[in-house]
């Protein structure tokens, strides 16, 4: 006959049984209903549509796409699905994520619940070192149970006394990692539980069912929008000087806030901006008449003090729907006429925490032609410049990385050209001395019987290639440019500039030349300048 402890054990086994089945049970309810994932994600300036796709069996009256972010666009809500579903009416309720249980089991929420976990287990370790390190304390006492004092040989108090030495310094090590990585699980804890409360905000998610009637097995997707994420351009530009290759490489930064990873889906960044006005403004009628006559200085004050105050404007960004703790970016550098759309090649993760991500949007190489630029006057210094071709397509303007033979020199801004060159500044070269000689600056008078006064500006520069090669050159000279007819100005150059409206900018010079490997060049500037003998010059 079996023991009666068995017939207990056997009817707790069967009542936990029960227990897990009642438990399991809503799981297995839940596992009719097709579970949505993000498919396609088009990122704007402030902006981002997403699209979703579930499954439906056939036979399926409704559908329900669970857990979507409180701040989409309900009146952006589109649905479609094959030939073989019927779409009925869609509708919307927000509910309290902590009422939804499907809802808890974000990649954050299981980030931090495994983070708990292990500082549980390190706190469960903690608790029975602690228990070790008393009982150790009791036998050093020499107290055994109830109070008595055990016997102690004589022979075996040394190996006892280390024994327990080892046993303690084991224990107290061992609390004090303990302790340590604890204090490393709060350190990652703090940020996540904080970023879910900033991203979940006041912890309510969108339920969006969709009635229908399915003839077979399909897709029905679901795309909405949502304010907040966005993307910038960036750029790096490499110059090998040996080859005079430029590699252009053209990223995008892309963040976002919204509640819901972005997990191995396809992007499709869009310089379009759905935020902006639809409509022009319209004019307002030109209407003409007279004036009132002036009213007297009393009763105008008395008017203006019994005028109402204008009410102020409202603020901009509350009429936009953009949170205060979105990722921002610089909408304005896509202004163009058309928008253009970069798809990623590669499915991408955008995680919910405003974290940029950097993706590559290509990339672009071409054969430079490179000049040494310098501007004595404005400084002393020459700087390598690298002259390429337009490149072709739509190139927003963006934050730029230099790099010069493999090493960083700075950062820049990309902007797109006007004309069909594009010029690139790699750092100052240091082997090129350029020098500005003392100004002269003389005054005279000239014209019939001394009636105009004369100044005269005598400038002169010196470059130097301390290059092993010849290197081309250009030195810009700010020559002086007449704006009133009364003053006249005449210029000397010593050589003759090669372009006196450097940049389509009337009096900026530029002398070009090719210099010789240690080889020195002089440059120099005459200028006149004549004008009324009682007006005093106005320089700008």
């Amino acid at each position: 006959m079996l023991p009666s402890s068995f017939h207990r054990l056997c009817g707790l086994a069967a009542s936990l049984s029960v227990v897990t089945a009642w438990v399991a049970a809503p799981a297995f309810a839940q596992a009719d209903a097709a579970d949505s994932r993000i498919t396609l994600v088009k990122v704007y300036a402030g902006s981002a549509t997403v699209e979703r796709v579930a499954r439906v069996a056939a036979g399926s009256r409704s559908l329900t796409f669970s857990c979507l972010p409180a701040g989409l666009n309900v009146q952006s809500l589109q649905v479609s699905a094959d030939a073989s579903v019927r779409l009925g009416e869609t509708s919307v309720l927000s509910a309290a994520r902590a009422l939804s249980p499907r809802c808890q089991a974000s990649a954050m929420d299981t980030q931090i619940r495994g983070l708990e976990d292990q500082k549980a287990a390190l706190q469960a370790e903690s608790d029975a070192l602690d228990m070790v390190t008393g009982y150790l304390k009791g036998l050093a006492g020499g107290e055994g149970a109830g109070g008595v004092r055990p016997a102690t040989d004589a022979k075996n108090v040394a190996s006892v006394a280390d024994a327990l030495r080892r046993t303690g310094q084991d224990s107290l090590q061992k609390k004090h990692l303990i302790s340590r990585r604890q204090a490393d699980i709060d350190r990652q804890l703090g940020p996540l539980v904080a970023e879910r409360a900033r991203t979940q905000g006041n912890g309510q998610v969108v339920n969006i069912t969709v009635t229908l009637a399915a003839a077979a097995d399909a897709e029905v997707r679901l795309s909405y929008r949502v304010n907040g994420p966005g993307w910038s351009p960036a750029y790096r530009a490499l110059l090998d000087t040996a080859t005079r290759k430029v590699r252009i490489e053209r990223q995008a930064l892309v963040a976002q806030a919204t509640g819901e990873d972005w997990s191995g889906v396809r992007l499709v960044l869009s310089t379009g901006q759905p935020l902006s006005p639809t409509a022009g403004r319209l004019p307002s009628p030109w209407r003409i008449g007279l004036e009132p006559p002036p009213r007297p200085q009393a009763e105008a004050s008395f008017l203006m003090q019994s005028a109402p105050m204008a009410a102020p404007a409202p603020a901009p960004s509350a009429a936009m729907g953009l949170r205060d703790d979105a990722p921002l970016f610089d909408v304005n550098v896509f202004n163009s006429s058309f928008a253009t759309e970069f798809s990623v090649a590669r499915p991408m993760d955008v995680p919910s925490n405003g974290q940029r991500v950097a993706m590559s949007l290509g990339q672009h190489e071409d054969t430079a032609r490179l000049v040494v630029r310098t501007s004595p006057r404005v400084e002393a210094a020459a700087y390598l410049v690298a002259d390429i071709a337009q490149p072709e397509g739509v190139w927003p303007a963006g934050p730029l990385q230099l790099y010069r033979d493999g090493a960083f020199v700075g950062n820049g801004q990309w902007t797109a050209p006007a004309d069909a060159r594009l010029f690139l500044s790699f750092g100052r070269d240091e082997l090129v001395r350029v020098q500005a000689e003392p100004e002269r600056d003389s005054q005279g008078t000239g014209g019939f019987v001394g009636s105009r006064a004369e100044r005269r500006v005598q400038r002169s520069y010196v470059v130097e290639n301390r290059h092993r090669a010849p290197i081309a050159v250009q030195v810009l000279e700010a020559a002086p440019v007449s704006v009133d007819e009364q003053v006249r100005v005449v210029s000397q150059f010593n050589p003759q500039p090669a372009d006196l409206a450097f940049d389509k900018r009337p009096g900026l010079a530029m002398w070009a030349s090719d210099l010789d490997a240690g080889k020195t060049t002089r440059l120099a500037a005459d200028y006149t300048i004549s004008y009324p003998k009682d007006a005093r010059l106005q320089q700008q």
